[in-house]
């Protein structure tokens, strides 16, 4: 539901979910979302269609003001960038995603997502 807003602006053209494929529940959630499942993170790369990508865990939720965080940081130089999400309360580490370049996710390849934080130097800047 956070990416409608995205997908309205056009910030967000598409969805993709990395699962296993005997995971529950992923066949409906794509169903619903109108998105794509793919095994791993580098299929889910090189099936997408845009040049830039945000890679985020399942449980990452947006903070207010995302999409205008996302467009200034495009609009001045939309290099890679950490993406700091919402935490669940209480003094859990707030979750974090990657703004990307698709390139950036094949030189990874078979990587996850806290292996593509460290493979690609994320550490400095950030989106959120």
């Amino acid at each position: 539901a956070q990416l409608t807003a995205g997908a309205v602006d056009g910030s967000v053209r598409e969805v993709r979910i990395v699962a296993a494929p005997d995971q529950p529940g992923v066949d409906l959630l794509c169903e619903d979302m109108g998105a794509e499942a793919h095994i791993s993170l580098a299929d889910a790369a090189k099936a997408a269609r845009s040049e830039t990508l945000l890679v985020a865990p399942a449980h990452f939720r947006f903070r207010d003001g995302w999409i205008g965080a996302l467009n200034a940081h495009m609009a001045a130089n939309g290099g890679p960038a950490r993406v700091v999400g919402l935490g669940s309360g209480g003094l859990s580490r707030s979750p974090e995603g990657v703004l990307v370049a698709r390139s950036g996710v094949a030189e990874a390849d078979g990587a996850d997502l806290k292996h593509l934080r460290r493979a690609l130097g994320f550490g400095r800047r950030r989106i959120g």
